[in-house]
């Protein structure tokens, strides 16, 4: 049964007079191209529609992207004097702050969780024009705790396995003992945001729930629900199989997708019992992310991925699983290789957001995932399948998917509509709007609009 989704809120239609042209944006992301990221991606693309819209934006990022102004980093405890001596310097109307904790140095402390904190804390308390914060991540319990950094205890040296065991007892303690503090970090810079931004219902509710797991209505009004966008970045519709011969990947099966960065929160060990339908194969492609190191767990015993052809041959049969090793795509590689396939597989042990799951959809790619909060409100609305992470059960799904493939591309491509970056433009402009109008677009407003 699909089932409709409330709104939480809806953006005013009224843009309050605030002329385009002269509006300035400062948007403040870690990640920007070329540095590899789903949040600079994301970035990009939505300064560039703002941009179309005829919008003034400007990037604050690391120095390692290209955006306007560099000086930030997970490491830099000065993140927040270099956005507020950008903006001193820029003058723009608002900042947007694309926030991914780790991207802005989250520190914990297993001692006082109330020292719990980012480097940008104090341009939230300082900050004197209006902040949007766009919210990239927020964990219930169970899933905060799969964020250990030590999650295989695999090896058998008894020495490093001890090591490896105390570490991981420790990276728990550490991560059970901040949650709240996390939450309550999460609640402090909505509040101090004249307006916030969710990807999904599901997250926007989670941000705004109280201790008591209640979400608080006063808060939930301050957010805007706006769609990662997500559209090819081909200007035609590519055939199956000339996009397959791209990757040199076989005409006569179907494929399921695997993709993604190496981190062992995407849950790919499950195509270590994966049993896969006879005419359907695997294909894997992941890749580094330059802020996070964390290992994924490994494939096939494999701790460290391998240089592969592209077909593994095991029992001298060709393998179900190719492994095109391909890294980081560009946004033009990443098209074929989505048009290449028939469905998206995301078995994540963690998630709030997906941006990868939205440029599935933007393909006309059905998704798989595991039963997490997020992807069951998209799957909810017919787009894809939620299951147990457990191999039966993604096999299960895949067979369903495969019975009723024409039903779920006709609702995909009706839902797509919504994920076009002029479309998500438009509605950041219509937020920005509503923000500057309420505030009567004066700068330097010691206080943060609040919704009635």
């Amino acid at each position: 049964m699909i089932h409709p989704i409330l709104i939480v809120a809806v953006m005013s239609h009224e843009l309050y007079n605030v002329d385009k042209f002269t509006l300035k944006i400062l948007m403040v992301s870690t990640e920007f191209p070329p540095i590899p990221g789903g949040v600079g991606r994301y970035t990009k693309n939505l300064a560039n529609g703002l941009k179309r819209l005829g919008i003034k934006v400007s990037v604050l990022c690391n120095e390692k992207g290209e955006g306007d102004y560099t000086g930030i980093d997970p490491e830099n405890e000065n993140n927040s004097k270099v956005i507020l001596d950008v903006i001193d310097k820029y003058d723009p109307d608002l900042a947007h702050i694309q926030l991914e904790h780790g991207l802005y140095g989250l520190k914990m402390n297993s001692i006082n969780p109330k020292k719990l904190r980012t480097n940008i804390d104090k341009f939230y308390e300082e900050c004197k024009i209006p902040i949007i914060t766009t919210f990239h991540s927020a964990y219930p319990l169970r899933q905060w705790m799969e964020l250990s950094r030590y999650p295989n205890l695999q090896n058998k040296n008894m020495i490093t396995f001890s090591i490896n065991l105390t570490k991981q007892i420790s990276g728990y303690w550490e991560r059970l003992i901040n949650y709240h503090s996390f939450n309550l970090a999460n609640r402090k810079k909505m509040q101090l945001s004249h307006a916030n931004i969710a990807f999904s219902h599901y997250l926007a509710k989670l941000i705004s729930e109280n201790e008591n797991t209640i979400s608080d209505q006063k808060l939930l009004r301050k957010f805007s629900v706006i769609y990662h966008g997500a559209e090819p970045s081909v200007n035609k519709q590519v055939r199956k199989r000339e996009a397959r011969e791209v990757f040199s990947l076989p005409l006569n099966r179907k494929i399921a997708l695997f993709f993604g960065f190496m981190t062992h929160t995407k849950g790919w060990d499950i195509l270590n019992h994966l049993d896969i339908p006879n005419d359907w194969i695997i294909v894997v492609n992941q890749s580094k992310n330059l802020f996070n190191l964390a290992k994924p767990l490994p494939i096939n015993g494999q701790d460290q991925p391998k240089t592969l052809c592209n077909t593994e041959i095991r029992n001298g049969k060709m393998s179900k699983i190719i492994n095109l090793n391909r890294g980081f795509l560009t946004d033009n590689e990443l098209s074929f290789l989505f048009y290449a396939s028939d469905i998206i597989v995301l078995p994540y042990t963690v998630t709030s957001g997906s941006g990868v799951m939205f440029d599935a959809l933007a393909h006309g790619l059905p998704f798989i995932a595991t039963d997490l909060g997020f992807f069951k409100e998209f799957a909810d609305q017919g787009l894809g399948i939620v299951a147990k992470r457990r191999p039966k059960e993604f096999t299960k799904a895949i067979k369903k998917v495969e019975s009723e493939y024409l039903q779920y591309t006709q609702r995909i491509e009706r839902f797509n509509t919504e994920l076009t970056w002029d479309n998500v433009a438009l509605q950041h402009f219509e937020l920005y709007s509503n923000v500057l109008g309420k505030n009567n677009r004066i700068k330097n407003s010691p206080y943060p609009y609040a919704s009635p």
